[in-house]
């Protein structure tokens, strides 16, 4: 009976030992989440890496490109990626209807800046690669910046 005992012990050290184990592996695994090419713009669109690639997607796709340039510590940028992400209609259509972009570095193109290197802004290039310069927001100084109010008007 003693050694029954025991070996019921072993089992259940065992048993305790394993449940720890695998419960800090599943921490360690929900910490190491990758960074997701969206940065919190909209987990369902599908987002290129670069700018080539955009481009590149665009040409076969002959969907426009939507270049969305941030910065993670950007106040302006943080809030306006909330009100992007919120809206369903602009969810909707940046997955259906565009090629979708967002940068938090500069991609020295000079066509992306096209009235300077300021956060955030948004442009779009169509499919026969040339920069619209007639799609922009009500700022004079600013073209290319939105803020979140004007993702309710699309």
């Amino acid at each position: 009976c003693h050694k029954r005992q025991e070996v019921m012990f072993r089992w259940v050290l065992f048993a305790l030992f394993f449940g720890i184990c695998a419960s800090a592996g599943e921490q360690k695994r929900k910490k190491a989440k990758p960074q997701l090419l969206s940065r919190g713009w909209g987990d369902s669109i599908s987002w290129v890496q670069s700018y080539e690639e955009g481009l590149s997607m665009m040409v076969k796709s002959q969907k426009p490109l939507m270049v969305i340039h941030h910065k993670d510590d950007c106040p302006y940028s943080q809030a306006l990626k909330k009100a992007f992400a919120a809206e369903k209609s602009i969810q909707k259509m940046a997955k259906e209807d565009f090629i979708m972009l967002n940068l938090v570095e500069e991609t020295g193109d000079k066509n992306l800046a096209l009235d300077g290197y300021y956060i955030p802004r948004i442009l779009f290039v169509d499919p026969s690669m040339t920069v619209r310069r007639d799609i922009a927001g009500k700022f004079s100084n600013h073209h290319y910046t939105y803020e979140p109010g004007d993702m309710a008007h699309c």
